[in-house]
């Protein structure tokens, strides 16, 4: 081939991007394209700390491709009616992009093959976001896993292929083309003022916090990683929802990594950030094989759970104004930084869904908009293990006590002073307890819980053992993909 179009869509790199390096082996020249789609600006799950990382990279891939002496052309509006029609103005016989699994996507990508078709234009697709995709692991009798553990297992037992090379300059668009890009508009122009404090975006920025990563904080992530007020994270979650780092790259980095360690619970550790890697692999799967956990439960019976409407606890959830301070410190932690530490993000859905009993599509639906890192798979497969509605065997008894949980995993109360300020002078044995102390509590201007969990606890159980029982005939929705 001589030109071939290069999409990029959540794939915001030049290193270890999978249909760019196919590209370049495959054409004489590659034109790199991004194309901001009215996708990306509309819809309920929009949000402006996400859309503005997103334009961030966008920006640090532009400059980064005018370094290897390549012009990226940029485009608003439509694919379908944008690749066919660049695709007649540079001689390109094919395009090729990385692989989306959301169903949406999957249907645009539908709708994309038939126009360049119908256009005589090639269009192919790569695994590139995941090591492991749709049915490439599957049960001894031949069936999507919907159990973890056993998943993992397959999972590490199959070779990791290493990174892509960095995409060389080579023959880039001649000047005769005189290719124009459009201008593309900041959050706030299309309706998201950005107000939220979010990371900066782009390939570097994920490469120089990997390496930062790896260089010691991995050895006591086991150790650290469920304390909040403690930064024990890698911080790459955004920069694998957008693409501006490759999976290879990371887990080539952690292999290194485990390489050099000296201990069995530095070991240890690099095993527990695999394992986070897997589960963003497992969820993945889930989806693409169970596409129906996008708009409903995984297990369909919980779809009947008759959930409250009361609109004003979820307000005061979304708000981090339910009385119970953990809560509160990582609502209010979200809503500013558009990020939340992954304990955090248990412990709020266990409350949304056990304690308040509201819907979990609500805190997903909410989380989507709010989160610099929201991601389909994750998001939903995350909201559902919380809820109790998803792939786990029992998962309704699974309710936490938020008291306890941060006393566990906040033990002096430090992230909870730090995001509710209201409780800065109360003492360690009454931060995560203040209504303990009535006199204080009112003095301080601290909100009264808007819910006893105890008495929450019970209903919770009520509720899902309603739903739960058998119904003559019909068997357990799920069990026939678990082998």
């Amino acid at each position: 081939m001589k030109t071939i179009l290069h999409w990029f869509r959540r794939d915001l790199r030049v290193r270890d991007n999978v249909a760019l390096t196919a590209a370049a082996r495959r054409a004489e020249r590659v034109i790199p394209v991004f194309i901001f789609a009215a996708a990306s600006r509309a819809g309920t799950d929009a949000g402006a700390a996400r859309l503005a990382f997103l334009l961030q990279s966008v920006e640090s891939l532009r400059r980064e491709l005018a370094e290897l002496g390549h012009m990226l052309v940029i485009r608003c509006g439509q694919p379908e009616e944008i690749l066919p029609k660049l695709a007649q103005e540079t001689g390109a016989s094919a395009v090729f992009a990385n692989k989306r699994y959301e169903p949406y996507a999957q249907h645009r990508d539908e709708r994309i093959t038939s126009a360049l078709l119908n256009a005589g234009v090639g269009f192919e697709l790569f695994k590139d976001a995941v090591v492991w995709e749709e049915t490439e692991i599957l049960t001894q009798a031949g069936n999507p896993y919907t159990v973890f553990t056993p998943y993992s297992k397959a999972w590490k037992a199959k070779p990791v292929p290493a990174p892509r090379a960095k995409f060389k300059t080579f023959n880039p668009q001649p000047s005769t083309l005189n290719l124009q890009s459009d201008t593309l508009p900041t959050s706030a122009e299309i309706g998201f003022p950005l107000t939220q404090k979010i990371p900066p975006g782009g390939e570097r920025a994920a490469l120089d916090l990997l390496q930062k990563f790896m260089d010691g904080p991995v050895y006591e992530y086991g150790a650290n990683r469920n304390f909040p007020a403690i930064d024990g994270g890698s911080s790459l979650s955004p920069h694998l929802r957008a693409g501006t780092i490759g999976i290879r790259t990371i887990l080539a980095e952690l292999k290194k990594a485990k390489a050099k360690t000296v201990n069995a619970e530095a070991a240890k550790s690099c095993e527990t950030f695999l394992n986070e890697l897997i589960w963003r692999e497992f969820y993945t799967q889930v989806l693409h094989n169970f596409p129906r956990v996008a708009q409903g439960a995984f297990r369909p019976e919980y779809d009947q759970l008759p959930w409250s409407e009361n609109h004003d606890h979820f307000a005061a959830w979304c708000a981090g104004r339910t009385g119970y301070p953990i809560v509160d410190a990582a609502m209010r932690c979200l809503n500013a930084t558009g990020a939340m530490h992954n304990r955090l993000r248990m412990i709020v859905a266990m409350f949304l869904t056990k304690d308040l009993l509201l819907s979990w599509q609500w805190g997903e639906r909410y989380f989507m908009r709010q989160l610099v890192d929201g991601d389909l798979a994750a998001n939903n497969g995350g909201w559902q293990w919380s809820a109790g509605t998803g792939t786990d065997a029992a998962p309704y008894f699974r309710i936490f006590n938020p008291v306890s949980q941060a006393e566990k995993f906040d033990p002096g109360g430090d992230f909870v002073r730090r995001w509710v300020p209201e409780l800065t002078g109360f003492p360690g044995d009454l931060i995560h307890q203040p209504w303990k102390n009535q006199p204080w509590l009112a003095k301080s201007r601290y909100m009264p819980r808007i819910v006893l969990h105890a008495e929450q606890r019970l209903k919770c159980l009520a509720l899902f053992k309603a739903v739960k029982k058998p119904v003559a005939g019909r068997h357990p929705a799920g069990k026939s993909a678990v082998s």
